[in-house]
């Protein structure tokens, strides 16, 4: 039956039931229980679990995500079992998330983010700047791959899918020599790499939403009132632009985008990229505005940067060029 809102008095002791849709993945399951302890505490009256899905970003793992059709489908699932629903709640990665979600469903709660920087893991410990010509760094994402191309157009990338102890073991194998994975996703799941450096988010500019959580629900479902003290304000303020800015630049899949929300003393600020997979192409552009208005922050810049080349990487990017 699932939930119905938070029960009290000899309706507790029906122990309502809260059913957790997630990836399987060890880091999305790490997300889920974080989301589960956490619910379990604000209402002991509450059961909460976990349904593990199988999404289709999951299935296929030889096919870069660019060629399938984008990050959504690691949510796509999840969400149709939410509008079914088999689940009650949902708990994503928000940088898996596209910048429209489906009728009927809402994101009612971005708890506080993590670290939303890249980490860039070596076999010696060399920085970005020391890593010899052609080394081959692993990557999934064509946002890390075009930034890692502007800055050293000498090094091979390598398009390496799969869960983060997959990526640490395939370079322990050789496969590749480096990997760029999320700083967020090592930290949740307690690993500490031998040979690691933070990428500054001056020069490396993470994924929209990257290091934060996205709990959804249905749009007009009680539940929301269960998940909203989970709402982290400023973090909200600073996706909210984020992914405002990836609305407005409409990019395919195959479009490298990034942009960083940073809030203080009342502002938001935002900085945005576009760019080329080969990294030959690169607009960063940055912009400042109120919270209260974090959404048309995110707009604006995102428009700046289409007046000046990002139409034309779009453009390029669509005919194949």
């Amino acid at each position: 039956m699932g939930w119905h809102g938070p029960s009290t008095g000899s309706e507790r002791a029906m122990q309502p039931v809260v059913r957790i849709g997630t990836r399987a993945s060890a880091l999305a399951l790490w997300q889920a229980t974080w989301v589960k302890t956490r619910l379990e505490n604000l209402w002991p009256g509450i059961t909460v679990e976990l349904v593990p899905i199988r999404t289709s970003g999951d299935k296929i793992q030889e096919v870069s995500l660019a060629r399938m059709g984008g990050k959504g489908l690691f949510v796509k699932e999840i969400e149709e079992a939410l509008l079914a629903g088999t689940v009650d709640v949902a708990v994503h990665s928000m940088k898996d998330l596209p910048g429209e979600l489906p009728p009927g469903l809402t994101i009612s709660a971005i708890p506080e983010r993590e670290d939303p920087r890249d980490m860039l893991i070596t076999r010696h410990g060399e920085t970005l700047a020391e890593l010899p010509p052609g080394t081959r760094v692993g990557t999934s994402s064509l946002r890390r791959q075009a930034q890692l191309l502007a800055l050293r157009p000498d090094l091979r990338v390598t398009m390496l899918r799969g869960n983060v102890d997959t990526r640490l073991r395939k370079q322990q194998e050789g496969v590749v020599d480096a990997l760029i994975l999320a700083v967020a996703g090592v930290k949740r799941l307690g690993i500490t790499p031998q040979h690691s450096q933070v990428l500054d988010e001056q020069v490396f500019l993470p994924a929209i939403g990257q290091g934060a959580l996205g709990i959804e629900t249905r749009a007009d479902d009680d539940i929301i009132a269960l998940v909203r003290p989970l709402h982290h304000a400023e973090t909200v303020v600073a996706v909210s632009a984020e992914r405002a800015f990836l609305r407005r630049m409409g990019g395919s899949c195959r479009t490298p985008l990034a942009a960083k929300g940073t809030v203080a003393r009342g502002m938001v600020h935002l900085d945005g990229l576009i760019a080329s997979p080969d990294g030959a192409s690169l607009i960063r552009r940055s912009l400042s505005g109120p919270v209260g208005v974090a959404e048309d922050v995110g707009v604006a810049l995102a428009e700046t940067l289409l007046a000046q080349g990002g139409r034309a990487v779009l453009a390029a990017l669509e005919h194949g060029a």
